[in-house]
C-alpha cells in the first residue's frame, strides 16, 4: 500500500501507526508538508529510512506525479476541505481528518466536489467505531428501550487546556470548538439513532479561559508558578505548546450547548465544556425511549439500561484499549478494508459533511441568537454523482 500524506501532523502519524498493524508492508511514499525535517522526526529514523518518502511543497505536484493507493489528509483544520477537493478530483481513495470544513464556503465546495467524485472516503470519526458505541447501537436497534425519543449528551473535556495552549487557540484554524469536539458527538449520536436533523439552536460562553496577560505569553516566561494550567512545552513533535490560557490573544469559547431537532420531532440536548478536570470528565449520552433509558460513558466504559415498566436494570462493563477508546484501531482497520472493497458502511464523507454542517449552524446560531434550519445532506451514492 503506497500512501501519500498531505500534512503529516500528530494525528495522522498516529493513524498511520494503527494502519501498519493491518498492512505491515505499508509505505508512506510521498508527503506534502511545510516542514520535512519535522516529518522525519515524527516518523522516527527507522520508518523514515525504510519508507524514504519523496517530499513536495505543493499537494498538486504530489498528486500529479505519484502513483498512490490512497491519500491521508492531516493538515490544520482550515485546509481540510481545500486539500480534499484536490484529491476527490483525481478519484483517489481518501482518509480525511475531521472537521471536513471550518467555513461554510469551504463546506459548499467540498459538498459539490463529493457529488462529482468516485473517490471512496473515510472520515476520521473513531468514536462511532468504538466498542461501546457499537454495543449501544446494538441495544437500541434491538428495540429494548423502544424508539429513541430524547437524547441528553455531554462532553466535559478534562484535557481542555490544549485548545488554549496550542495552535488550536486560533479560531481561524479551528472554526470554534463545536467543530473540534461536538463534530464527533453529533456523528456518533446520528450513527446510533438515524433520522434527519432539521433545526438547531446553540449558545457559547467564555468565562474561564480569558484574561489580560500579554499576547504571546508562554508558561515558561510566566512568574505564576502555581497556575493550575501551567504546562511545559514539548519539542518532540508530539506534545502541545505552552501559550498562556489567560492571555489577551486566547481564542475559542470554553463551553457551549446546542438543541438539535430531528425530522421526527425528537430532539437532542448537547453540552460541552473545557475546564472540567480529573474525575469530572464525562463523555457520553442518555438515550430515552418509552420502554427504557440507556446511559453510557466513554471514560468509565459503562452502559446502563433501566427498563421503565419492569424492575430490571442491565449493566455492561467494557474494556477499551488504545486511543479514542479503541476507536482508532477500528477506524484504521475499516479504512484498510474499504480500500480492499470489503468494508461495510462506516464514517463516510456524507456523514462528515452532515456533522460539519450541524456544527457550522451551531456556531452561527450562537453568534446570531437564532434557531437555524439544517438542510438535508445527501450524496447520491458513495462515489457516484448525485442526480441533478
Amino acid at each position: 500500500m503506497r500512501l501519500g500524506v498531505i500534512g503529516y501532523g500528530f494525528r495522522i502519524s498516529l493513524m498511520i501507526r494503527e494502519m501498519e498493524a493491518f498492512v505491515p508492508g505499508l509505505q508512506v511514499a510521498a508527503v506534502t508538508d511545510v516542514d520535512p525535517d519535522r516529518v522525519r522526526h515524527r516518523m522516527g529514523p527507522l520508518a523514515a529510512a525504510k519508507w524514504d518518502p519523496r517530499f513536495y511543497a505543493k499537494a498538486d505536484d504530489m498528486l500529479e506525479r505519484e502513483a498512490l493507493d490512497a491519500v491521508l489528509i492531516g493538515t490544520r483544520c482550515s485546509l481540510h476541505a481545500e486539500m480534499a477537493v484536490k484529491v476527490l478530483a483525481r478519484g483517489i481513495p481518501l482518509f480525511l481528518e475531521k472537521p471536513v470544513a471550518t467555513q461554510m464556503a469551504d463546506w459548499t465546495r467540498l459538498h459539490e466536489a463529493a457529488r462529482q467524485s468516485a473517490s471512496p472516503v473515510v472520515v476520521s470519526f473513531p468514536l462511532r467505531m468504538s466498542g461501546i458505541v457499537q454495543l449501544v447501537k446494538e441495544i437500541v436497534d434491538s428495540g429494548k428501550i423502544g424508539t429513541v425519543e430524547h437524547v441528553q449528551a455531554v462532553n466535559n473535556v478534562p484535557y481542555g487546556g490544549v485548545y488554549f495552549h496550542d495552535w488550536y487557540r486560533d479560531e481561524q484554524e479551528t472554526g470554534g470548538l463545536f467543530l473540534q469536539k461536538a463534530t464527533h458527538d453529533f456523528d456518533y449520536i446520528h450513527h446510533i439513532i438515524g433520522g434527519t436533523p432539521v433545526r438547531i439552536g446553540a449558545m457559547t460562553s467564555k468565562r474561564v479561559f480569558r484574561g489580560d496577560k500579554p499576547a504571546g505569553l508562554r508558561c515558561s516566561a510566566c512568574k505564576e508558578a502555581d497556575c493550575a494550567e501551567r504546562v511545559t512545552a514539548d519539542d518532540s513533535g508530539f506534545g502541545i505548546q505552552d501559550y498562556c490560557c489567560f492571555a489577551r490573544d486566547t481564542g475559542n469559547e470554553d463551553s457551549g450547548s446546542a438543541m438539535l431537532m430531528y425530522d421526527s420531532g425528537m430532539h437532542v440536548s448537547y453540552s460541552q465544556n473545557f475546564f472540567a478536570r480529573r474525575g469530572a470528565a464525562r463523555r457520553g449520552a442518555r438515550l430515552l425511549g418509552y420502554k427504557g433509558t440507556l446511559e453510557f460513558d466513554f471514560y468509565t466504559q459503562t452502559v446502563r439500561v433501566d427498563l421503565h415498566h419492569t424492575p430490571q436494570v442491565e449493566t455492561y462493563q467494557l474494556e477499551a484499549n488504545g486511543r479514542h477508546f479503541g476507536g482508532d484501531a477500528a477506524l484504521a482497520g475499516h479504512f484498510v478494508e474499504r480500500l480492499a472493497g470489503k468494508a461495510a458502511a462506516g464514517p463516510d464523507l456524507e456523514g462528515g459533511l452532515r456533522s460539519a454542517l450541524i456544527c457550522l449552524k451551531a456556531r452561527e446560531s450562537a453568534e446570531t441568537s437564532a434557531f437555524l434550519e439544517i438542510e438535508p445532506v445527501t450524496l447520491a451514492m458513495d462515489g457516484e454523482p448525485a442526480p441533478s
